[in-house]
């Protein structure tokens, strides 16, 4: 199960990696690459809390099985017309069209697996061991959301035979993990249509890159069905819900660009971009996971304050980001930047779960998980829209939203007390 979700995230990041490389060699529009993630990660809002219904309803070992046969149909897929765009054999543009395709077999059927993968895990193992294994589960998938920009550099093939592969080559290799898993699923999973089981899975967010896990999900997965339902206008979370929708498109405008901004800063041949794009992403991705597992548990601060010192970092790494004309500054500004959002998805995610009592707790992990997933619908589209206009415009845009954002939480944020959580919990108030 550990391996289902490394590679579902790893395979979608990995490709995500080289898609600008991939664009300019092909000649198409940079929107076009955008566009490729953001109708992907669209369908997979919409299509993920269907599956976790479809699980409960009619086992797990299925959902699983076609979350990854929807995983490698879109990477063979998305192979076979990057490789036909690569060799000449039709336009560029005919390709990202067929790949968009593609993408969209990816997000309306790979999102079936992550929450089934939950309830599996949920249902083998006890009260006590669950949080655990679904801690485990939701580190899978923002390991896979580092590995595969990690590892997509070394993934460029050769010719096979008279035929190019090129840049296509982290789909085909994925697209084989993804075989092998899906045979390895249906060959050591029990069958368990007509089981009745009271787990349940919950919606993973969108896997893309800078996109690592909040741990909603295994809050969700870990609360009992039903419980108190919040809206997003409560006031208990609305503030906390507006940093989270701002903050998530700063971050997911500023990585979406990056591939293009090392691309065109260092003057870079498009096939040549692969390795130093890897080495910020990877800067990038380290930077966040210092903050989540070490810096974090270490200062032990409240969720106010992890946002506002987040924001605070993040607006100096993405303003440095837009002006730095070298790698060493790129991947150090960028790094400053993921090391802020590393602060500031945790805050987020903390700052909702205690704004309410118990019985809210599934629903607000929903509605976290939900704005983390809408920011990379709409966010990538954004960032690559500024980038047009100017190569440093989206990130300065992301700093100036970061310092407007930072005064908005200073001013509405803050820490519930207990006595206050219990009275809105209780059903007379």
């Amino acid at each position: 199960m550990f391996m289902v979700m490394l590679t579902i995230a790893a395979g979608n990041t990995a490709l995500q990696s080289v898609l600008p490389a991939l664009g300019r060699s092909l000649g198409v529009a940079d929107s076009a690459v955008a566009a490729a993630f953001s109708v992907s990660a669209l369908l997979w809002v919409i299509a993920a809390p269907f599956w976790a219904n479809r699980s409960d309803r009619h086992g797990r070992r299925v959902m699983i099985l076609l979350g990854m046969g929807g995983f490698c149909v879109s990477l063979l897929t998305c192979g076979i017309f990057l490789a036909a765009g690569i060799n000449g054999w039709i336009g560029g543009t005919t390709a990202f069209l067929l790949f968009i395709g593609g993408r969209l077999i990816y997000g309306t059927f790979g999102s079936a697996a992550p929450p089934a993968v939950q309830a599996m895990v949920a249902g083998e193992t006890t009260r006590e061991e669950r949080t655990r294994a679904l801690t485990l589960l939701a580190s899978a998938f923002g390991l896979g959301t580092i590995l595969g920009p990690a590892i997509a550099p070394y993934l460029i093939l050769g010719h096979l035979g008279s035929i190019e592969l090129g840049l296509s080559g982290p789909a085909f290799v994925f697209a084989i993990f993804g075989v092998v898993m899906f045979v390895t699923i249906r060959t050591m999973l029990p069958d368990d249509r007509g089981m009745t089981s009271a787990s349940h899975g919950a919606v993973n967010a969108y896997p893309s890159i800078g996109g690592q896990s909040s741990g909603a999900s295994v809050r969700a997965a870990n609360e009992p069905r039903g419980g108190t339902k919040v809206s997003y206008r409560d006031p208990r979370i609305r503030g906390w819900m507006i940093a989270g929708l701002v903050m998530g498109h700063a971050q997911a405008m500023t990585g979406q660009a990056i591939g293009f901004l090392v691309i065109d800063r260092l003057n870079v041949a498009p096939a040549l971009a692969l390795e130093p794009t890897g080495i910020v992403l990877m800067m990038g991705a380290g930077s966040a996971l210092l903050a989540q597992w070490g810096i974090i548990p270490t200062l032990n601060l409240a969720p106010r304050a992890l946002v506002l010192v987040g924001l605070v970092l993040a607006a100096v790494g993405t303003a440095l980001t837009g002006f730095a004309t070298s790698l060493y500054g790129i991947a150090t500004a960028y790094a400053l930047a993921s090391l802020g959002f590393g602060f500031t998805r945790p805050g987020f995610t903390a700052g909702s779960s205690l704004a309410v009592g118990p019985a809210a707790q599934g629903s607000i992990a929903g509605k976290v998980t939900s704005v983390n997933g809408a920011s990379f619908v709409l966010g990538p589209s954004i960032g690559i829209g500024l980038y047009g206009l100017n190569d440093s415009l989206p990130y300065l845009v992301a700093g100036v939203g970061c310092v407007l954002l930072f005064v908005y939480c200073w001013l509405a944020l803050r820490e519930p007390d207990e006595q206050e959580v219990a009275a809105f919990d209780d059903p007379v108030v």
